[in-house]
């Protein structure tokens, strides 16, 4: 087993807004186009236009509509996913040749394609399916936060984040350092009740999510018109990425 690093109190990642997300899919172009030509470069892309396209695509877009309930609308919440950069990730500590790995100075998880083998074990422990095999290249690859870009001293400070994030016409997506409390994206987590993905599997995601309002125009509003079942709501919601994630391992 690969051993995790002690990294430091950074821990860069994503806050994605179930609110304002459309499911326009302008993050995941976004996302291929960059990648095809940046560190995860070259990415396969076969007969994209064709009956059977295939090739990896580093963000994916789900679409889950809520059934009215009382006091509530109708509406769908699309539901973005891409790599979390866990703290503690099973896709680093089960990889044979140690190409997954994390970053200790940002928590960045990244995939070494000179060492990676394409043996999978990554994308089966990974109960985010958060990773791509590429069939043409044979290793695996996934969301690296656009580490070549938000270093990148040669792009203006303003376009040093994500693609996914300068992509979106909503604003849904917000990136910044999660282990400062006092960052803007923890402030809004903190404000809107952002959620972990999945919490109970332990891997301590950094990423989170903001949950969807109703017309009440609260975070709690939007949690208690997902469908009922046992539980608390915010079970409800976790119950919700279950759904939308259950066989979406590659």
């Amino acid at each position: 087993m690969t051993a995790l690093p002690d990294t430091t109190g950074k821990k860069l990642g994503l806050v994605i807004d179930l609110d304002t997300c459309v499911g326009c899919q302008a993050c995941a172009t976004s996302c291929k186009e960059w990648n095809t030509q940046g560190y995860s470069a070259p990415m396969t892309d076969r007969d994209p236009r064709g009956s059977d396209p295939d090739g990896p695509w580093l963000n994916r877009i789900h679409g889950y509509e809520i059934e009215p309930e009382s006091g509530h609308d109708s509406r769908v919440v699309h539901f973005p996913r891409s790599c979390l950069h866990c703290e503690t990730p099973a896709c680093v500590t089960v990889c044979p040749t140690g190409a997954s790995y994390k970053r200790a100075e940002d928590g960045i998880v990244l995939i070494n394609p000179d060492t990676c083998i394409g043996c999978k074990l990554c994308s089966w422990a990974c109960p985010y399916g958060a990773r791509e095999y590429d069939v043409d290249h044979g290793v695996m690859k996934k969301c690296t936060l656009c580490v070549d870009r938000i270093y990148n001293e040669n792009l203006e400070p303003e376009d040093r984040q994500p693609a996914c994030v300068k992509a979106c016409p909503t604003g849904a997506r917000h990136f910044g350092d999660l282990g400062d409390p006092g960052s803007a994206v923890s402030q809004l987590v903190l404000e809107r009740g952002g959620f972990d993905l999945l919490p109970e599997m332990g891997y301590k995601p950094t990423n989170k999510y903001l949950p969807p309002r109703t017309k009440r125009n609260t975070p709690q509003a939007g949690i208690e018109a997902l469908p009922k079942g046992d539980g608390s709501a915010m079970d409800r919601l976790f119950k919700l990425a279950d759904r939308l994630l259950s066989g979406a391992g590659n």
